[in-house]
């Protein structure tokens, strides 16, 4: 399987749809009202299709902290909610949560900036989480 980048990423693991990837990318892409943008790279690649968040976790060992998948529910969902994936791996003997939970692409410059520059915990987004497990901001 081809190798992804040592940086955040949004992957693309169904292709059904590619208006709704297109949209997708056009969302992630717009910087929030204050300017903020998530630093992700779009991977638009068929080999990563069906790729789960565990595989994820082992193809970026060496990289970021988090990266995101654009799965069949991000596809085909109203919203458009990403796949956040905690991609470190765990330290010995670390007990923290850190289940992967789904963004609206609108709050997914937050998730990133903000884990990526160790602002704010993983818990602080999952904790934030609507009963459906979207991450819609704070």
């Amino acid at each position: 399987m081809t190798a992804l980048p040592g940086i955040p990423v949004l992957v693309r693991t169904w292709f059904g749809d590619d208006d709704a990837w297109a949209a997708l990318a056009e969302e992630v892409g717009t910087p929030s009202e204050d300017g903020f943008l998530a630093n992700v790279t779009p991977v638009d690649d068929p080999a990563f299709e069906g790729l789960t968040a565990e595989a994820l976790r082992d193809k970026q060992t060496g990289g970021p902290i988090v990266s995101f998948l654009a799965d069949e529910t991000t596809l085909t969902s109203a919203g458009h909610p990403v796949l956040a994936v905690w991609v470190l791996p765990h330290r010995d003997g670390e007990q923290r949560d850190l289940a992967p939970f789904r963004v609206v692409p609108a709050e997914l410059w937050s998730v990133e900036n903000n884990i990526t520059l160790a602002n704010m915990d993983w818990a602080d987004f999952t904790h934030a989480t609507g009963p459906d497990g979207v991450f819609r901001g704070f």
